[in-house]
């Protein structure tokens, strides 16, 4: 019976591998989407520095995962052969439905499809448990229902205020740069390169070194009791250096932000997110373990309760997943078929368009129509002329054939405004995905940049649909 689970067990991590080549394949959209649509450098110096993101990621986890997903599933209520089973289903249901959306070039949250496939296969258990007993158990004792309802409702709040915020910011930012923005980086380059490094320093302490074995219980209280100073030091020493590197060496404070973020949001990833490819074979490896600790009872009536906890992942195993992750961005043409989708969708340029347009796409359209027909008879005719001035398109000279898909003016907001909303989430402890909120953040961004027009939004609109739907 033994060699049994053994075999599964085996099974399990030959499906973390996989799972790790998928997974990553599609997560890359995260941390590449900017820095590949704005061209800030070759693609080999952007792999690069998403690498080292990702590999200081995965050395300086801790990597605790909670079995409990969430508080998702009781792990008590079920036996060592029930949860086996459940962990067998949940990698297997992963990968297939990870490839089946790189093969389709979509994003997705592979947090949230962790989640929510453990939750399936928790409740399937639950269920074939409660029909064989006699009665007088409830799905509620087995599954936190409250707990699933608050992170769809949370996730679905995080896509409307990610696509809000990222939509907001970019407007007021392309009202004080324009697109002609290289003369004014010179007067106030430094205060918003202060802006997206206090952001992306925040967000560095709270969500990618959150599980740093050197963030212990006293480090986080400390910063979570002096975040304003941070803050506003971390912005006042970041605004005067910049302004110093500019003067004396002409540093492009843009393309530095871009680079810097693209590494934030690898590191984060790896830190945190890259534990839901493996934490399931350790989880099951781990119930493996204690069940043979108990002298070998019967894997019908053993318990699960050791699994209430954290299992800790050894850090060999974090930093093997951190290297096949490097390899897989290098050499997956779907996770580059993942990315060129996000891109198409935010372009500022017309093109051929992937997606057709569905009733509800045309309503959303032609709602915004209106709605921006009313304000513009309200706004006066000189601030209107104003900002159009500001929104007026810029073509910068080049060679280029290929040009990018945006400018670093939105690629640079995309990045301080996911790193701003994700470690905000976090430091309150609201369910959010990744994924979704940078994917949402550059659709907001394009919207603001006038990148949806009349004949493209339809189109543009139905991809977003498509995705988080």
């Amino acid at each position: 019976m033994e060699i049994y689970y053994l075999i599964l067990i085996i099974l399990l991590f030959i499906l973390a591998g996989s799972d790790l080549i998928v997974g990553v394949s599609n997560d890359a959209v995260n941390f590449l989407n900017s820095a590949i649509g704005s061209k800030v450098a070759s693609f080999k110096v952007i792999m690069a520095v998403a690498a080292l993101g990702v590999l200081f990621g995965a050395v300086f986890s801790s990597g605790m995962m909670e079995v409990a997903r969430k508080g998702i599933m009781d792990p008590h209520m079920f036996t060592f052969s029930e949860v086996m089973i459940i962990f067998l289903a949940v990698m297997i249901t992963d990968v297939i439905l990870l490839d089946v959306y790189n093969t389709a070039g979509l994003p997705t949250s592979t947090t949230v499809s962790i989640v929510f496939e453990l939750l399936g296969a928790s409740v399937a258990m639950a269920s074939i448990k409660i029909l064989m007993s006699d009665g007088g158990v409830s799905l509620s004792e087995f599954i936190n229902s409250s707990k699933a309802l608050a992170i769809i409702f949370g996730i679905l709040l995080s896509v409307i205020i990610a696509f809000s915020v990222g939509a907001v910011i970019q407007y007021f930012t392309r009202m004080a740069f324009s697109f002609n923005f290289k003369k004014r980086m010179k007067y106030i380059g430094a205060i918003w390169g202060g802006v997206a490094f206090t952001a992306m320093t925040y967000f560095l302490l709270i969500k990618g070194a959150k599980g740093a074995s050197f963030m212990t219980d006293d480090v986080k209280h400390w910063i979570a009791d002096n975040s304003s100073m941070l803050i506003l030091y971390s912005f006042i020493g970041w605004t005067i250096l910049l302004q110093l590197l500019f003067w004396l060496f002409r540093l492009n404070i843009l393309k530095f932000i871009v680079l810097v973020g693209t590494f934030s949001l690898a590191m984060a990833f790896a830190g945190n997110d890259l534990v839901n490819f493996i934490g399931v074979p350790i989880a099951g490896y781990n119930s493996y373990q204690l069940f043979m600790d108990s002298g070998g009872g019967s894997p019908d009536s053993f318990l699960m309760e050791g699994l209430a906890g954290k299992v800790p992942t050894p850090i060999g195993f974090l930093i093997l997943a951190g290297v096949v992750m490097v390899i897989t961005l290098y050499t997956s043409k779907k996770a580059r078929s993942v990315v060129k989708t996000s891109l198409d969708l935010s372009r500022q340029e017309a093109g051929d368009e992937r997606f057709r347009p569905t009733w509800m796409s045309k309503v959303l359209v032609r709602s915004s129509i209106n709605m921006s027909g009313s304000v513009r008879k309200i706004v006066p005719k000189k601030i209107r002329d104003g900002v159009a001035r500001q929104f007026a398109p810029y073509k910068e000279p080049t060679e280029e054939t290929d040009p990018p898909s945006f400018d670093l003016i939105r690629a640079s907001v995309n990045l301080t405004v996911a790193s701003v909303l994700i470690a905000f989430g976090t430091s309150l402890k609201l369910p959010l995905s990744t994924t979704y909120v940078t994917f949402m953040v550059a659709m907001g961004t394009s919207l603001s940049d006038k990148a949806w027009d009349r004949e493209s939004a339809v189109y543009r609109i139905s991809g977003v649909i498509a995705v988080i739907g």
